[in-house]
């Protein structure tokens, strides 16, 4: 199986365009008819819905943020006012993690599901997955849809699936299922291959032919780490309860958008306006119709605060015509120091350098400190053995991959007004270990 569905994965730029156009101007007028605050939001804007045709008067529309969504659904308001249909129709009930605030709360249809599911299984078969695969997916079975969502995937492409929801799952499930491929994050794939090596098990003699990192951004340095320690292929996808679901193909050269599915643009919410292709912002996405769908949640220049880059909208190698993007990264994990701005990507790059990797673990965690005269970045790094960790070659190498790129905090740095610290502590010695959930990795504390 090369595509899920050839002739919209690989339809000729001009062809799709113009379907994207003709999804524009549906969606938009749907949600005039249907969605409560869209009705009031033209109202207000003094924007008539049949005005909307094209991508270009898209553009024009305000956007919408997540505070939006939150301010315009119980307890803020008496209604749900982003649902577009009756609660008859409703499928199903869903809610985004709440990791940036009140969660929002998302309303799905069964044609949602297969529209949300056909992402994935794009992603899937352009990753070479396909019948008589095993997958185990290590993420959550719950409000969000992720993982519903790619097991529906998978039924549709003949794909068997090993819902564990968490990668702590015993190594008998290797042993005994033998799986083909697991879907989760770097850091649950690394934990899970040094678990396997514990119990006598190499991961790189195991049955997995492939791997899918996703839940959260990584540097490629980390990336290339997880695939050393399995010798197979690391693909990434991107996706949200929002409805995004971006996938690389297995020629990984940037994550394909189903641009038939949802639009994809990148703001510039300093300058206020839409960026040239290539240069980074955030991305804004639109949920797309095909003329006569239906939706129970739909969302019109949405403001994802995820950022990223578009690569290209040429014909990939692969043979999908749909534009590509670069790893999107959270704007929650951008912080400011000295007018100049860093990510917890940056941190994880810097960690992850190939001749770090024979003395850590690459579970690390950092902090900043300080005010508007000096500021302090603290970096611990995890170590396999602490009494034969050399520090000064590692400290070395992530200063190097820290500053390459970043003239003003090389100089500050230089200077003395951005100072970097480093701790290395043993297994089990880094803060997060000692709080419940998702590990917060870079911690702003000025």
């Amino acid at each position: 199986m090369t595509y899920f569905r050839e002739e919209m994965e690989t339809m000729p730029r001009d062809e799709l365009d113009a379907m994207v156009d003709e999804r524009i101007s549906y969606t938009v007028n749907y949600a005039a008819e249907n969605s409560l605050f869209y009705r009031k939001w033209f109202k207000e804007n003094k924007i008539n819905p049949s005005d909307i045709r094209e991508h270009d008067d898209l553009r024009e529309l305000p956007i919408i943020s997540g505070k939006t969504v939150r301010e315009k659904q119980p307890p803020e308001t008496d209604d749900f006012e982003f649902k577009c249909i009756d609660w008859n129709d409703v499928f199903t009930i869903h809610e985004t993690s709440g990791t940036s605030g009140t969660p929002k709360s998302f309303f799905l249809t069964w044609e949602d599901w297969n529209r949300y599911a056909e992402k994935y299984a794009r992603s899937f078969v352009s990753q070479n997955f396909g019948p008589g695969d095993k997958v185990v997916v290590c993420a959550s079975y719950g409000m969000n849809v992720g993982a519903n969502t790619m097991t529906l995937a998978a039924q549709k492409i003949g794909m068997a699936i090993i819902p564990m929801g968490k990668c702590t799952f015993p190594v008998r499930i290797m042993k005994n299922y033998q799986p083909t491929g697991i879907v989760g994050s770097v850091f649950k794939l690394i934990r899970l291959a040094r678990r396997m090596e514990k119990e006598g098990i190499n991961p790189k003699e195991s049955s997995i032919k492939r791997l899918i990192a996703g839940g959260e951004s990584f540097a490629e340095e980390s990336r290339a780490y997880v695939e050393k320690l399995w010798g197979v292929p690391v693909y990434n996808t991107y996706g949200s309860t929002e409805g995004t679901m971006c996938g690389e193909c297995h020629e990984k050269v940037g994550l394909h958008v189903p641009e038939d599915m949802v639009h994809l643009d990148v703001y510039d919410p300093q300058l206020e306006g839409f960026v040239p292709e290539g240069e980074c912002g955030r991305i804004v996405l639109t949920t797309l119709l095909p003329p006569g769908g239906k939706t129970g949640t739909l969302l019109l220049n949405y403001d994802t605060e995820d950022t990223t880059v578009v690569v290209s909208r040429d014909k990939c190698s692969c043979g999908r015509t749909h534009m590509r993007i670069l790893n999107p990264e959270r704007e929650a994990e951008t912080v400011w120091v000295m007018g100049a701005p860093f990510n917890r990507v940056d941190i994880e790059k810097g960690v992850f350098q190939e001749e770090n990797m024979d003395y850590l673990t690459g579970e690390y965690e950092a902090f900043l400190y300080g005010d508007e005269e000096e500021v302090t970045l603290r970096v611990s790094m995890e170590c396999h053995d602490t009494k034969n960790c050399h520090h000064e070659p590692v400290q070395e190498n992530f200063l190097k991959s820290f500053l390459q790129y970043k003239p003003t905090l090389s100089e500050a740095h230089q200077d003395g007004s951005f100072n970097i610290h480093f701790n290395f502590t043993g297994p089990g010695g880094l803060e997060f270990y000692k709080i419940r959930g998702r590990p917060k990795r870079l911690v702003d504390r000025r």
